[in-house]
């Protein structure tokens, strides 16, 4: 099995994201945001400097953690904004070798929110532009069981990709996203679409509150997803995503406290490794 990451959560640098991926021994990466800039924000020139950067440190880029149409983007939002960071992002994933972007789908508007039909009517026609751009430019959109229309639970997921039709639309699942539905249920109902793995879990205490947790360790439904990934000859890549510190979407960056974010990154891929190991001998 090959490891990656979503690296800002070991470090906001560049340095430290090379280093924590050295020391565990992986050669793959997930770069969301560089400094203050996510991948698809930094000029050409700093884009430049992080791509030989992460070549001489033998990292190769497998897909880029985008800002389409995520959490901050609503369905009322300017549909520009995502065009134009596509088409920036097009041209140098085709340089780094990086064969996804990920994606979410528009959270609805929170004033006067759309219809479900109204917002994935908007949705789907938004997606198929996306599609039609990313199969143009020989990548694929990987859509997240996140925040947006198409994320709300198995049915959706299933209508969004069969109603957006393109072979450049797929699935990344992320096997700690969920909290409201069962995370193994939905899994297995979009299987066939998955791609890629996002690894995450968490604990849910006893007055229901949910904290996140080393891989395995939770109540997310993470380690079932994991043994049916190995059962199932899964051949895409694990990519970690902790949110144990660093958690982008509450405003939470590793520089806050860069040390527990290192050494808490770390533990993360050790303990995931582990865990797959455990799987694979059973």
């Amino acid at each position: 099995m090959e490891y990656a990451g979503i690296a800002d959560e070991a470090g906001e640098d560049l340095a430290t994201q090379i280093r924590a991926h050295q020391e565990l021994g992986w050669t793959h990466i997930e770069p969301r945001n560089i400094g203050s800039a996510c991948i698809t924000d930094l000029s050409d020139d700093e884009f430049d400097d992080a791509l030989g950067r992460l070549s001489d440190a033998g990292q190769q880029i497998i897909g880029f953690a985008s800002q389409l149409a995520n959490w901050a983007r609503p369905i009322d939002g300017d549909f520009q904004v995502d065009v134009d960071e596509l088409q920036r992002a097009i041209p140098r994933m085709q340089r780094a070798g990086a064969k996804f972007i990920r994606c979410m789908s528009y959270p609805n508007r929170k004033e006067n929110p759309l219809s479900d039909e109204e917002w994935g009517d908007e949705v789907v026609r938004r997606f198929q532009i996306l599609a039609k751009q990313a199969r143009d430019g020989g990548v694929t959109l990987v859509h997240e069981n996140c925040h947006g229309w198409g994320s709300q639970d198995p049915a959706h997921a299933l209508q969004f990709i069969e109603r957006v039709d393109s072979p450049a639309l797929k699935i990344v699942f992320d096997t700690g996203n969920e909290r409201e539905i069962d995370t193994v249920d939905f899994f297995q109902a979009v299987r066939e679409h998955v791609i890629h793995v996002h690894v995450k879990d968490w604990k849910r205490d006893s007055a229901g509150v949910v904290q996140e947790c080393y891989p395995g360790e939770g109540d997310s439904g993470a380690r079932e997803i994991l043994v049916d990934l190995v059962k199932t000859g899964y051949g895409g890549i694990l990519s970690i995503e902790p949110h144990m510190v660093a958690v982008v979407h509450l405003g939470k960056s590793a520089d806050e406290d860069p040390e527990v974010a290192y050494t808490t990154y770390v533990e993360y891929g050790r303990r995931l490794m582990k865990l797959m190991d455990s799987i694979t001998r059973r």
